[in-house]
């Protein structure tokens, strides 16, 4: 059943229409991939499916009764308030009202007061007289469903958490269509894999727009392509997408070739002598205006980048070795006994969650950090480029040609001289965008124009903090090619699975409490080795060298018989615990909970009480007995 129909849509902002005649229908239960270049238009065909604004021409077409939700590609600035307050808050004008009631329901607890029962009770009256009990508990339930803690401080919450807290925000109105843009982005490997099932357990339609190649072939049923305004759609995978849009470039190519041909043939006659005038056929002229009109019209495929990375001499053959290096910030460990080797020529990944210390491991690495124990040795004769995800060697004000090259209209690139304009054109910067201040780019444009940056400086040894985010995905294949062609050494953080698996020689693996785990080959690889018996032998290691992490004489003693079946319980009983905690919250938030008497409610809070304090304390025995 069709829940969306458009047909003929037209969007333009001045320039070339950006949608131009756009159809598109989704059935019930479709996970549609919105694939095309940066700049394309695909944000704004899904801000125009979301009704932010109207189309200039066409007709759209829901099916009765449809809700539509979106998970923007940025987290607004002006999110503010609990958890509870934000999730509420995709519930429209009742929002407002719930937000009353559940902190209400928090006061009572601590203030049992005439008054906040009597502001309690009139609360109650409101949700009953406009039959809003049933949004209150879709509330609960997306973030029992979602494991996020309605009190806690949106604004306090890490990037992932806050992106976790916008996606129950777009499912708690029981959305039949889902609009996500880049929902990967700024997510680590265990965000973005939980994402994937929360997709894959929604009933409605799904229409997503993401550079991520891995979550793009795990959930999309179909990919649709906008290409200079027009939609096309690729039923079946991304592989049989790759084929076909092939097949229909080599197609336009040759057809643009014969129209070309034809048009070149009829402009050498329209400017023969004066006798071919006199006898010039007015039809075949009707016919070469059209033909001129056409090709004035003609949008070509958008180039692809020519990147070049300018290359210095080679390193020293070693790069950086750590022997027992253990590293804390404020008390906490990051990296606990590691003990590795980067050779020239490695390209190494690092994987773990968002704040768990990747970017401290770079910098303990190429020696701009020192650790709290173990050593540290660098190489010789190293020029590092430094990526930074957070963009900070961008001046915001400044021109892009002045942030690649001020004060000089050339840059050299392994030894030849080139034209800024032509060397920023190779990173697809037009001349005139090359002239526009910074603040005014796309994130893809500030991510080509940063690695455009990093590119011309001659390096021996890249260090790349999320490069991936935003570039579409020609760009990134382009940008795999490259580093896998170059011959220095590769330090690379990122969340792209299919990127690690593309580029890099080995992994190293942040696996918890500072352990950092080695191993050979990419993502999959390390799959598929923490999974074997073996793999799950060498894991405390965590180094190439063979030698354990932690010594043998600060090995820990082994735990006996009683303690290893005590740990194995553990989470059994954790599992338990936590079920009947949310089902005590989630009777609190009914309305008959509170026309109890106090003691009543009392008695219960005081068991909930209990209940957390003893989940705190077998957390703090599970952690123990690991250690």
């Amino acid at each position: 059943m069709s829940i969306l129909r458009l047909r003929n849509v037209c969007v333009s902002f001045g320039g070339p229409p950006v949608l131009a005649g756009v159809n598109l229908k989704l059935e019930k239960g479709e996970r549609v991939s919105l694939l095309g270049r940066n700049g394309s238009g695909k944000s704004t065909l899904l801000k125009l499916i979301a009704g932010n604004f109207k189309a200039d021409e066409g007709e759209f077409e829901f099916a009765s009764g449809t809700k539509v939700s979106q998970l923007e590609q940025e987290v607004p600035g002006s999110t503010e308030g609990s958890v509870f307050d934000v999730v509420a808050s995709g519930l429209g004008e009742m929002a407002g009202l719930l937000k009353d009631y559940h902190h209400a329901s928090l006061r009572i607890a601590t203030d049992m007061s005439d008054r906040a029962i009597a502001e309690l009770d009139r609360l109650q009256h409101e949700i009953e007289n406009a039959n809003a009990w049933q949004l209150n508990t879709q509330v609960d339930a997306v973030l029992t469903r979602m494991k996020l803690d309605g009190d806690a401080v949106f604004a306090e919450l890490s990037g992932g958490m806050k992106r976790r807290v916008m996606l129950a925000r777009a499912l708690v109105v029981e959305p039949d269509l889902l609009l996500l843009d880049e929902p990967t982005n700024h997510l680590d490997l265990a965000a973005i894999e939980w994402l994937e099932q929360q997709i894959l357990n929604f009933n409605g339609a799904v229409l997503f727009i993401t550079h991520d190649r891995s979550f793009m072939r795990r959930l999309a049923t179909r990919i649709v392509e906008l290409d200079r305004g027009r939609l096309t759609s690729y039923p079946g995978n991304y592989e049989t997408y790759l084929e076909r849009k092939q097949a229909f470039l080599d197609a336009e190519d040759e057809a643009s070739k014969l129209f070309d041909k034809k048009l070149a043939q009829e402009e050498v006659w329209i400017r023969q002598g004066i006798k071919a005038r006199r006898t010039r056929n007015e039809g075949r002229v009707r016919a070469l205006e059209k033909l001129r009109v056409e090709r004035s019209q003609r949008r070509n495929v958008m180039g692809n980048a020519e990147m070049k990375i300018s290359v210095a001499e080679r390193s020293g053959k070693l790069v950086a070795e750590a022997i027992d290096v253990s590293f804390a910030y404020e008390g906490k460990p990051l990296i606990r006994n590691l003990t590795t080797t980067v050779m020239r020529g490695d390209k190494i990944g690092i994987i773990g969650p968002n704040g768990v210390g990747k970017t401290t491991l770079l910098k303990l690495l190429l020696g701009k950090l020192k650790p709290d124990s173990g050593q540290i040795k660098t190489g010789t004769a190293q020029s590092i480029a430094y990526f930074d995800q957070l963009r900070s060697q961008l001046d915001e004000n400044a021109t892009v040609i002045d942030n690649v090259s001020p004060g000089r209209d050339s840059v050299e690139i392994n030894g030849k001289q080139k034209h800024i304009i032509g060397y920023l054109q190779d990173f697809l910067f037009s001349p005139e965008r090359a002239r526009s201040p910074v603040k005014v780019l796309s994130g893809g444009e500030r991510n080509r124009l940063l690695l455009a940056k990093l590119f011309s400086m001659p390096a021996n040894i890249l260090v790349m903090d999320e490069p991936t985010n935003d570039l579409d995905v020609e760009t990134l294949e382009l940008l795999e090619e490259l580093l896998m062609e170059f011959n220095g050494t590769l330090l690379l953080v990122s969340h792209d699975r299919e990127f690690i698996n593309n580029v890099v020689t080995s992994t190293l693996v942040f696996e918890g409490d500072g352990v950092v785990g080695d191993y050979p080959g990419g993502y999959d690889d390390w799959q598929r080795q923490k999974k074997s018996p073996a793999a799950s032998e060498k894991k405390p290691t965590a180094n190439k060298t063979g030698n354990t992490g932690s010594g043998t004489k600060k090995a820990g003693k082994k735990p006996g018989y009683k303690q290893q079946r005590e740990l194995e319980a553990l989470p059994l009983s954790i599992e338990r615990l936590e079920t009947e905690i949310e089902s005590m919250q989630l009777a609190m938030t009914q309305p008959e909970f509170f026309q109890q008497s106090k003691q009543e409610i009392g008695l219960f809070q005081e068991q909930l009480t209990v209940k957390q304090d003893e989940l705190k304390q077998y957390y703090a025995r599970w952690e123990e007995l690991e250690a």
